[in-house]
């Protein structure tokens, strides 16, 4: 059977990217990716002030698809209008509150903290993204030559500086601080991940801090973030990204979340963190350290099977 074609519409950041990969890989789709760029002042203007025109937004050069996966406030016009001026049926799926008529899309794939409803919405426990448990499992060895053999492993996730969250080298230092001393305290070897978001300084600063008694990633290198996964008995991730924490939830790992002090109201975050709680996911970076299990969550699958029904039906 043909695969249905697909085209993913974000603005290029990578938790955008996760999210729309994630599902386009999960409806095993043949797809393409495609940065939306927005034309003039309609960069700054929100989607329910913008008109559904080609005026909005630089031309996408891919004209035969069959779905359209969006993510992001600046993809939410051109999935529209692509959908709207096409010849033929197009289902479009926009990822996240695109904050327009709900109606201009067949599925609207959401947060349960977002809160929206609607019977085209499908809510979710986090959010979907690209990693699965077999791509997990298959970079397990890919660091295990440069870690101690004889130790289990504490992973470290560092996000980045978002519009919530103080991301200040004080602020991270105490953070480094506490997960050095459950390091040593626990026998463990710490292994330190960055994201594409985490400034060149706080790299350094995890370095100095930590080198004697973790592994510390200094560039981004998937397969290394891959492989800590799969090595890790524990898991802690800054907690400005939802996506990071939801992607170590595919593990039923231990999760540890490590607060940073606020620069905004971050009520939605605090929303997602506490109903992973409830589900006995994550909990607060303490000075001690234990096992638990849940459910791993597995959410793109599950939103993919829903979406592929109602596309067959």
């Amino acid at each position: 059977m043909t695969k249905l074609k697909g085209i993913l519409l974000t603005q290029g950041m990578h938790g955008m990217i996760s999210q729309v990969e994630g599902l386009a890989k999960a409806l095993d789709l043949d797809f393409t990716h495609h940065t939306v760029e927005l034309n003039n002042f309609w960069k700054v203007i929100p989607p329910k002030l913008t008109p559904i025109s080609q005026n909005v937004y630089k031309k996408i050069n891919q004209n035969d698809f069959d779905v359209i996966i969006s993510c992001g406030r600046k993809s939410v016009i051109p999935s529209i209008h692509l959908k709207n001026k096409a010849n033929k049926k197009i289902f479009n799926i926009h990822i996240q509150d695109p904050k327009v008529d709900l109606n201009h899309f067949d599925f609207i794939v959401a947060p349960e903290h977002d809160a929206l409803e609607g019977q085209n919405i499908i809510s979710t426990k986090g959010a979907i993204h690209y990693l699965t448990e077999k791509e997990i499992d298959d970079h397990k060895d890919y660091l295990k030559n440069r870690l101690d053999l004889n130790k289990d492993y504490f992973l470290m996730i560092l996000g980045g500086p978002t519009k919530h969250y103080d991301y200040s080298e004080k602020n991270i230092l105490n953070i480094l601080n506490l997960f050095n001393n459950l390091v040593i305290e626990n026998n463990l070897q710490g292994i330190v991940v960055p994201s594409m978001r985490t400034p060149k300084n706080i790299i350094k600063l995890a370095k100095n801090k930590l080198e004697h008694n973790s592994f510390v990633i200094e560039s981004i290198d998937k397969k290394a973030y891959l492989s800590a996964l799969s090595l890790s008995k524990y898991i802690c991730v800054t907690c400005d990204s939802t996506s990071m924490i939801s992607e170590a939830a595919l593990t039923g790992k231990p999760i540890y979340f490590a607060d940073i002090p606020t620069n905004k109201n971050d009520q939605r975050i605090r929303k997602f963190r506490e109903l992973f709680s409830k589900l006995n996911i994550i909990k607060k970076l303490n000075n001690n350290l234990e096992n638990w299990n849940y459910q791993k969550l597995d959410e793109t699958n599950r939103v993919a099977d829903i979406i592929k029904q109602k596309i067959n039906s």
